[in-house]
């Protein structure tokens, strides 16, 4: 490299970047499109196709746009998840939810790096998440298949923590893990066999992609202002 060339951070290497950005974030964009199109009209090579392409395109972005590694990894695991999910099989689910796992734990070393909100708001929603689990679990618990009981309830606490944990990042992300959530939850009340909404794969996933897209948004924002923060010198 030579000493004119831009460096990670210079505006040349910034500019760059962003018009690359640009772009996979619209491709992102069009194939979660396609995804939940593909799901409403029960097309499911679409589905196939486009469910693979959502992680890695929304990563690619975050990288684009300086996000931390972290970040990046979480959403890595989470194409992972989704692609073994995408097979028929018990253990195929299992090693997926475990991708997804993975996942959640570089999110919440991540949302452990970006300091802390107030204590008391961090505890009042700590404790509303733990009753919102503890109740859910109560009542899904007996229809889940045997097997299944102990793996779903360590993630269960997991991905809570998750939910929790994010709004240190600030209102985007906090939405974003309250989505995940949900979204596990759907898919949780379908492995229970509970009546399902129309289209109940289209719900999960939209919730899914708000989800990943509201946590990339929310990081890559707070992580934005505290570069501006340092540029301009303000504490």
């Amino acid at each position: 490299m030579t000493a004119t060339a831009a460096r990670p951070g210079t505006p040349g290497a910034g500019g760059r970047a962003e018009r690359f950005a640009r772009p996979v974030l619209l491709a992102f964009l069009l194939a979660a499109a396609a995804d939940l199109a593909g799901l409403i009209a029960g097309a499911e090579p679409v589905h196939l196709v486009a469910k693979p392409l959502l992680m890695p395109l929304l990563a690619g972005y975050a990288a684009l746009r300086g996000g931390p590694r972290l970040l990046v990894a979480a959403l890595l695991f989470g194409w992972g998840g989704d692609v073994l999910l995408l097979v028929d099989d018990d253990l195929a689910f299992l090693v997926g939810m475990g991708s997804f796992a993975a996942g959640h734990v570089c999110y919440l070393t991540l949302f452990g790096r970006g300091g802390g909100r107030g204590r008391t708001p961090a505890a009042v929603a700590g404790a509303g998440y733990a009753v919102v689990l503890a109740v859910f679990l109560a009542l899904i618990w007996p229809d889940l298949p045997a097997d299944l009981r102990a793996p779903l309830t360590g993630y269960s606490l997991l991905l809570t923590a998750t939910a929790w944990r994010a709004g240190v990042f600030g209102p985007y992300a906090a939405a974003g893990g309250a989505l995940f959530l949900l979204s596990d939850a759907l898919i949780a009340t379908g492995i229970a066999k509970w009546p399902q909404a129309p289209a109940p794969d289209f719900w999960v996933m939209l919730t899914y992609i708000a989800a990943q897209a509201l946590l990339a948004l929310g990081v890559l924002t707070a992580v934005g202002r505290a570069a501006g923060r340092a540029g301009s010198g303000a504490p």
